[in-house]
């Protein structure tokens, strides 16, 4: 392939943007490929490049780069009759009613613009409404560029994981391990009365893709409910991915007090929310007293295209379309590894896929899931699978991006630049993508 446009974009861009980026994932080596366009599944690059698209912008595509016609005549509506007015719309009322009709925990929501603005608020409000200050993260999950949460380290020794956080914000964050319930049961015997919030993605989605081993978000549930904190769903990127309307709270049968959006409920437009509990996001200013605002919340454009998109899904076959591709990903990579790399790990569920370069295989590599992950006792690759943060950092993460990535790259498929993020199918997605994904995994492992 020819990247010469790419790298003199790139040779432009490092002289006016740190890195060359405007977010840090971006930077892959030697350079990133720059995108000219989408087209449904695929993405075509400056130099006319053709790839099958499995980032499908880090989730939030859920049609790929070909809008249905009804969301994108609504989105064209919106966008015709103004940019924005600093006022309400109908459009927002319509797409919060939607919203809480279909998720589990939310009886009121509060729009935003991000899934990081969407856990800064939804930490503040849980403080606010406590009275209490500390937060219970995981170690390796991910909630978005703030300060709270960029922590690392134990509930005995927390400190930030980034220059530019003083270490007195870190005190008030508790990191356990995912999937330990005795590490959650030990923090709250030592803290309980100080702790605002658990927040937790349902599925470590940031990391490799690490499924919740059986009862875990339960005995989440059951601490914060008999210590008086709320339980935070970050569902940023399993949400309206995993266990389709009803988002994977409805899939796991937990109901948080408060979940966090992101991606499509914005229809691929800029956004996130904040819902939950009624009494809890009447919190929120002006209703209550934690304040909370912002000049483009609730977007008319960013609204008609996020209430477009899911109305369409309900009408439609999308989830079963994304879930069986996915599923077919994942039983082909499956079978690759099994042949090639026994000692990978292929993770992820409904339209969520990633292959997780673990060192250690088992003895019978026949009798593992054969469509992801499912954190079964009865798994022959059980004792092996990432079932932490750590487990996934301990994996060969150097080889997907020095050698994997590019080698896939130069086979036509674009897949996320690290070991960390998952890649997710699309209703643009065809059976001939997957085919030809396959075949670059066989060509590249």
């Amino acid at each position: 392939m020819e990247h010469q446009r790419s790298r003199d974009l790139y040779d432009r861009a490092l002289s006016v943007m740190p890195g060359g980026v405007n977010s840090s994932v971006r930077a892959t080596m030697p350079h990133p490929f720059f995108v000219e366009r989408g087209d449904g599944g695929h993405v075509i690059d400056a130099d006319g490049n053709r790839y099958v698209d499995w980032v499908m912008g880090y989730g939030p595509l859920l049609y790929g780069h070909d809008l249905p016609e009804p969301v994108s005549a609504a989105v064209q509506s919106h966008a015709a009759a103004g940019p924005m007015y600093g006022a309400p719309t109908e459009i927002e009322v319509e797409h919060a009613e939607f919203v809480a009709r279909h998720v589990p925990s939310v009886e009121s929501i509060r729009f935003v613009n991000s899934g990081t603005e969407a856990t800064v608020s939804a930490v503040r409000l849980a403080r606010g409404h406590t009275g209490r200050d500390k937060i219970v993260v995981m170690q390796g999950g991910y909630h978005g560029a703030q300060e709270s949460t960029l922590v690392e380290g134990g509930p005995e020794n927390p400190h930030p994981s980034t220059a530019g956080i003083p270490k007195s914000f870190a005190e008030h964050t508790l990191p356990i391990p995912f999937n330990d319930p005795d590490a959650a049961t030990e923090v709250f015997a030592e803290h309980g009365d100080d702790i605002a919030a658990v927040l937790v993605e349902p599925i470590l989605a940031n990391m490799g893709i690490v499924m919740p081993v059986d009862g875990y978000h339960e005995t989440l549930r059951d601490l914060c409910t008999d210590h008086g904190a709320l339980l935070i769903f970050d569902e940023v990127i399993t949400g309206f991915r995993v266990g389709g309307l009803g988002c994977a709270q409805s899939r796991f049968g937990v109901t948080p007090d408060l979940t966090t959006f992101g991606k499509i409920i914005g229809g691929g437009f800029p956004v996130g929310a904040i819902g939950g509990r009624a009494d809890v996001i009447e919190g929120f200013t002006p209703a209550g007293d934690v304040f909370q605002s912002g000049t483009f919340s609730g977007h008319p454009v960013t609204m008609a295209a996020g209430k477009a998109s899911l109305e369409y899904a309900a009408e439609h076959d999308v989830y079963d379309h994304v879930n069986r591709l996915g599923r077919r990903l994942r039983e082909g990579i499956t079978e690759i590894c099994r042949e090639r790399a026994p000692e990978y790990t292929v993770v992820g569920t409904d339209s969520m896929f990633k292959t997780v370069f673990t060192r250690e295989a088992p003895a019978d590599v026949d009798a593992c899931c054969a469509g992801g992950c499912r954190q079964d006792a009865t798994c022959a690759r059980y004792d092996h699978c990432p079932k932490t943060g750590a487990d996934v950092a301990d994996a060969a993460t150097d080889r997907w991006e020095r050698v994997f990535w590019q080698r896939m790259v130069d086979e036509g498929v674009f897949l996320t630049a690290n070991q960390y993020e998952c890649q997710f199918a699309s209703y643009a997605h065809t059976d001939e993508d997957v085919d030809r994904t396959l075949e670059a995994y066989r060509a590249a492992l």
